[in-house]
């Protein structure tokens, strides 16, 4: 089983493992978080995330990370390879998917994390009532 990674701009990772501990209690224990202060450097973030990964004793991991191209994402990318997948542009329902799954292969877990994610962005569009008045 993969393990679980989220790095992204303080407060926003431990946010959302909160998110994630709110709704699936039993599962969360196993997302490690990074949350990234401005100080940090990629170098700074790899290390740390680094630290994570060994703390878990996992083979492999899921690296979720905010926003690509920033500090966050960088470090994190300098993980990638075999034993470690990095998706950026985390939400709610990417993590979560990525948490009801979290005991599938490596890729099949990067993959419902990003479908996971994309399938949790909708336009809501303003229901029109045919009997009101412009």
């Amino acid at each position: 089983m993969p393990g679980l990674l989220l790095i992204a701009h303080a407060p926003l990772a431990s946010a959302m493992k909160a998110v994630a501990e709110h709704t699936f209690p039993n599962c969360a224990p196993q997302l490690a978080v990074l949350d990234v202060s401005p100080e940090m450097s990629a170098e700074d973030v790899e290390s740390a995330a680094r630290a994570l990964l060994a703390e878990a004793g996992h083979a492999e991991a899921l690296v979720l990370t905010d926003v690509f191209g920033a500090t966050p994402c960088n470090g994190a990318l300098r993980l990638q390879g075999p034993q470690v997948r990095v998706i950026s542009g985390v939400n709610v329902p990417m993590l979560w998917r990525s948490l009801c799954y979290a005991n599938e292969s490596l890729e099949a877990l990067a993959e419902r994390a990003l479908q996971g994610g994309v399938r949790g962005i909708v336009l809501n569009e303003i229901p029109v009532n045919p009997c009101s008045k412009p």
